[in-house]
């Protein structure tokens, strides 16, 4: 639990407000209201997790107050005071405003400590829950579009080659060799690209937060000759690290997207431009480090920069990505707590800015 349970008292006796404040403002975080219209305006502005509230109010009594709140409120927790014994209205308590609790007036301290206690309790397991639920549905979303990625994705180069072989058996001509040599090598780096990013968003997902000093020139070194191995461009590289001091992150989650971000920058070239560049700087202080990796590629058209980040999203059919190296990316900030951002003109280049915390 991180910080005082908000807890919301109504009552149209102010003595009683007070009172409540009183006794109950150390433990809890207080908010008092002398009528349903109040407390209204207090649950728009404050996260509210529990309310208590007085049965016999004149314009609106506790019951009618939680049924309205009901749609906009569902899941903070209620609990109905009254000094009147009236089986009716602890019926109504329950089956119209979805009360928690039923105490009796004037309350007591202990009651109403251990009240909100239980009450706090059932909320939070709620929550974890409906966190989880959410977590569930996206991990069968993303297993549904992995299995369908993965049978296009990795047998499209193997039916390439297949056919290429095929082919070349069929013509008994073998003076197309290099050219068929060519085919299969491209769709063997296609498979090994795809099942590379599938080994990186396992990595990223699987293996929890390892933090170490990151030299950031050595990163970025590292990463560039890494996917120059990988793909053969006539790129022209701008570095610029401005890093004084130690910065600490994951070097795993840290190495992972910016990879991705290079291989793209790479990848994403615009054969059209006689000058192709990729630039990347960085710039740390003592709270953050600043990546900024900018191409003269392609570029993305402006309805599809709100989708890159999406599983299997592709946004350009010019070259065959697999579309999961921008998710991996933004699940790997995000894991780091920090940010990225796109700007990008189509037919001009992208810029991607990550903002990551310094954890020193």
């Amino acid at each position: 639990m991180q910080g005082k349970i908000a807890v919301l008292y109504i009552d149209d006796e102010r003595h009683n407000l007070y009172a409540f404040r009183a006794s109950f403002r150390i433990e809890y975080e207080v908010f008092i209201a002398e009528s349903a219209d109040e407390a209204r305006l207090i649950l728009q502005n404050h996260a509210i997790r529990v309310i208590i509230a007085d049965q016999r109010m004149p314009r609106e009594t506790g019951i009618e107050f939680f049924e309205s709140i009901m749609n906009d409120h569902p899941h903070v927790m209620r609990i109905l005071l009254t000094g009147y014994t009236d089986i009716q209205a602890v019926i109504n308590a329950v089956n119209l405003g979805n009360v928690f609790r039923y105490l009796q007036k004037p309350w007591k301290e202990n009651e109403i400590r251990t009240s909100i206690a239980q009450a706090y309790e059932v909320y939070d397991a709620r929550e974890q829950l409906i966190v989880k639920n959410r977590e569930l549905e996206l991990a069968y979303s993303e297993l549904d579009k992995f299995v369908y990625s993965a049978s296009h994705d990795m047998r499209s180069p193997l039916m390439s080659i297949l056919g290429v072989v095929k082919l070349a058996r069929m013509e008994g001509d073998y003076s197309n060799t290099k050219a068929y040599f060519n085919m299969i090598e491209e769709s063997v780096d296609r498979l090994d690209g795809f099942i590379k990013n599938i080994v990186d968003y396992y990595r990223n997902k699987r293996i929890s937060l390892n933090t170490s000093d990151v030299d950031f020139k050595d990163m970025v070194d590292f990463c560039i000759q890494n996917q120059l191995q990988n793909q053969q461009t006539e790129i022209n590289f701008v570095v610029e690290v401005d890093q004084k001091i130690a910065f600490i992150s994951d070097k795993l989650k840290l190495g992972i997207a910016m990879s991705n971000l290079i291989s793209n920058g790479i990848k994403y070239q615009d054969q059209t431009k006689p000058k192709k560049e990729l630039s990347i700087t960085v710039k740390v202080d003592s709270s953050k480090a600043i990546i900024r990796i900018q191409d003269n590629g392609i570029g993305i058209q402006e309805g599809e920069k709100d989708k890159i980040f999406k599983m299997f999203y592709r946004a350009t059919n010019m070259n065959p990505g697999s579309g999961i190296g921008l998710y991996v990316v933004k699940d790997a900030v995000d894991q780091l707590k920090g940010t990225i951002d796109v700007k990008s003109i189509y037919g001009v280049g992208s810029v991607f800015e990550l903002m990551i915390p310094n954890q020193a």
